[in-house]
């Protein structure tokens, strides 16, 4: 059984692109194509089908999915254990995370990480949501991964840091120099909120104080809203990780009632933990002790 090919099957369905897969993975679009075509013909099974958004299972491709991502998790380990016995000069760790990290924290992180273990290869796969993060952890699919606390018994977790979550304000608001905004005035001011699927921390806030935003616009990207208050647009919620860095002309100011996530790296409960990654979320503690 070659497992590259599995594994090329894996990153299509986990991209829904056979051309975002062979980006990901350094390989051209035919080779992906050609890896896939060979599996289905090996096995006599159709394993995608093709819409105007990109590649999906079947219903056969989805039988089979829990068996290929075993064999491609059995092989993963078997490569750790390798890994194991040269010490942490070679191996692959993949690192399940979300934006905000990938953008201000990893790009750090592995850069002195490497310059000590230079053999070491990062395989990160981002997400939008926490609970796809936490999902991929508990399936053995990343050998870690950073999400948003609590997350479920199935992993443990260390505590990274508190993210706090402020108002961003177009830079002509009349609260724009406040010390804080006002919970009410979400009711009246124009509120830009992410995708109802990623704004579960952002709707507690509104379930808490009791009242009901004046949601104008909905989008799926961070980024665009800051455009989008830079612009005037509106009000909006983000956290800190979010604003800081960026170029846009916005304000910043905090909640009325403080407001935050907190951020830690997981492991799956119960299973082996490699010493590459254990290290590095030793690594990635002693990194952030020293960013604050």
């Amino acid at each position: 059984m070659n497992t590259i090919k599995c594994q090329i099957l894996l990153k299509a369905v986990e991209l829904g692109s056979i051309t975002r897969a062979a980006e990901d993975m350094g390989y051209t679009q035919s080779a992906v194509s050609r890896s896939i075509a060979d599996l289905e013909r090996e096995w006599d099974v159709t394993l995608l089908t093709r819409n105007k958004d990109g590649v999906v299972l079947t219903a056969q491709g989805e039988s089979l999915l829990p068996d290929i991502q075993s064999l491609c998790n059995a092989q993963r380990t078997l490569e750790t254990q390798v890994s194991a016995l040269h010490g942490l000069t070679r191996g692959t760790l993949r690192v399940g995370t979300f934006t905000s990290v990938s953008i201000h924290w990893l790009p750090g992180i592995m850069k002195e990480f490497l310059a000590l273990y230079p053999g070491i290869r990062f395989d990160l796969v981002s997400k939008w949501e926490f609970a796809e993060v936490e999902e991929l952890v508990r399936r053995g699919q990343v050998d870690c991964g950073f999400l948003a606390l609590p997350s479920g018994d199935a992993l443990d977790t260390a505590f990274l840091r508190r993210d706090r979550l402020l108002a961003v304000l177009p830079p002509d608001h009349p609260l724009a120099g406040a010390e804080c905004y006002p919970a009410a005035r979400f009711a009246q001011d124009p509120y830009i909120r992410i995708h109802e699927h990623w704004d579960m921390e952002f709707s507690r806030i509104f379930q808490d104080e009791g009242l009901r935003p004046n949601i104008q616009y909905t989008v799926n990207d961070d980024f665009a809203i800051l455009a989008m208050v830079e612009q005037g647009l509106g009000i909006s919620i983000l956290p800190e990780m979010v604003v800081r860095g960026s170029q846009r002309n916005v304000a910043a100011i905090p909640l009325e009632r403080p407001r935050y996530r907190e951020i830690g790296l997981a492991v799956r409960r119960g299973g082996p933990v490699s010493p590459l990654t254990r290290r590095f979320r030793d690594f990635t503690l002693q990194w952030l002790e020293g960013d604050r």
